[in-house]
């Protein structure tokens, strides 16, 4: 197995001062530990064993564009929202990380799906993650990248793979693993080297003890709980700001109002993820960071992103709270495709913004459209 392509930089780059409150809430629970000093998983239990129990579900947020589930997987239901049946599938691999696919097609104005399907990309897919149950709590990421592999094979490969912060790692696992199933790479938002730059979530996995992950796991039965994450932290959610986030127009307040209860609706909606997946994901890659480091195996092999040749896209945003812009743009010497095949941009927004900003979608998403529209040799 050839050395992956991943010399480090000299110089370490400053570290940027980790903000008080994320939207992500995939390491929030050992965030909270953290600023209530509980240094041992004991301490944690105590700080979480009022929140966990059976939680109470909300409604799940509605899908915006019409759809329909091409395939019913134990892992996600995989959504199409083509327009026509001809053209290279794009398949969005949304992020698994406690809250709801619906991100890709979150309103009116604030859709990467209607971004795409708009501009020319006329089979779109989505993957729908299932919230885990008990009985699917010991799957790991080889479960979903099997079942990924699964809706790729249905939809036709080779696809245009565009992933979302976490759905980004996932999709770049994936474009190593089977190379020639994939045409063309979008990553946006997402962590792929976590010790190229300092950040929210690669402060939290480092400094905590893997036992407090697992202490996460074991209070629910084998699960992350989203909804009890929801309920401890709902101070902090009620202080989001959703109109920078969604980057809309106020002067109708009406249509404010309503975009403001969405925003609140998909933030209260959660996903259970299952436990092994959980470890998995926070000790190989945030912990870790195996994949930047040669290091993950997958589906039985190790994983050589230098074998990841496709023109890629890298986007970014400059003030994200959780992911350092280098994180992702380090992957431009990680990876095998040729320099002048790498495109990049760097949105002025936040995380969340990256993904249902208005303007965001007006600018770079409207960009990389007409990017995949074009032919891979060009």
């Amino acid at each position: 197995m050839p050395a992956p392509r991943n010399a480090r930089m000299t110089e370490k780059p400053p570290e940027r001062q980790a903000p008080a409150f994320g939207l992500d809430l995939f390491l929030w629970p050992l965030r909270a530990a953290s600023e209530a000093a509980a240094a041992q998983a004991g301490g944690f239990a105590q700080l979480m064993a009022a929140t966990y129990g059976t939680p109470a579900r909300s409604d799940k947020p509605a899908w915006t564009t019409p759809n329909r589930v091409r395939l019913d997987l134990s892992t996600m239901e995989l959504r199409d929202f083509s327009t026509s049946a001809d053209g290279v599938p794009t398949l969005v691999c949304a992020p698994f990380a406690l809250h709801s696919a619906t991100l890709a097609d979150f309103a009116p104005g604030h859709s990467l799906v209607q971004t795409l399907t708009g501009h020319g990309c006329a089979r779109v897919f989505v993957s729908d993650w299932r919230s885990a149950t008990r009985e699917m709590r010991l799957l790991t990421i080889d479960s979903y990248l099997a079942e990924l592999n699964v809706a790729v094979d249905e939809i036709g490969a080779p696809v245009d793979l565009v992933g979302l912060c976490q759905g980004g790692v996932m999709a770049l696992i994936y474009a190593a693993r089977f190379p020639e199933k994939v045409r063309k790479l979008v990553l946006a938002g997402a962590p792929i080297d976590v010790e190229a730059e300092t950040s929210l979530l690669a402060l939290t996995a480092q400094h905590l003890p893997v036992a407090l992950f697992d202490e996460v796991v074991r209070l629910g039965d084998g699960r992350v709980l989203g909804q009890r994450i929801i309920d401890l932290w709902r101070p902090a959610l009620n202080g989001t700001d959703s109109d920078a986030t969604l980057q809309h127009d106020c002067s109708n307040a009406g249509r404010a109002a309503e975009l403001r209860q969405r925003f609140r609706d998909w933030l209260e909606w959660t996903v259970d993820l299952p436990g092994a997946y959980y470890h998995q994901t926070v000790l190989w890659l945030f912990k870790e960071n195996r994949l930047a480091t040669g290091r993950l195996t997958a589906l039985g092999q190790r994983i050589d992103l230098g074998a990841v040749r496709q023109p890629t896209f890298l986007l970014a945003a400059r003030d994200d709270e959780l992911v350092a812009v280098e994180q992702l743009m380090a992957t431009r010497r990680l990876l095998g495709t040729p320099a002048d095949r790498i495109e990049s941009a760097v949105e002025p927004c936040s995380h969340l913004a990256l993904f249902i900003g208005a303007r965001s979608l007006a600018g770079s998403w409207t960009k990389i459209a007409s990017w995949l529209r074009q032919s891979s040799s060009t």
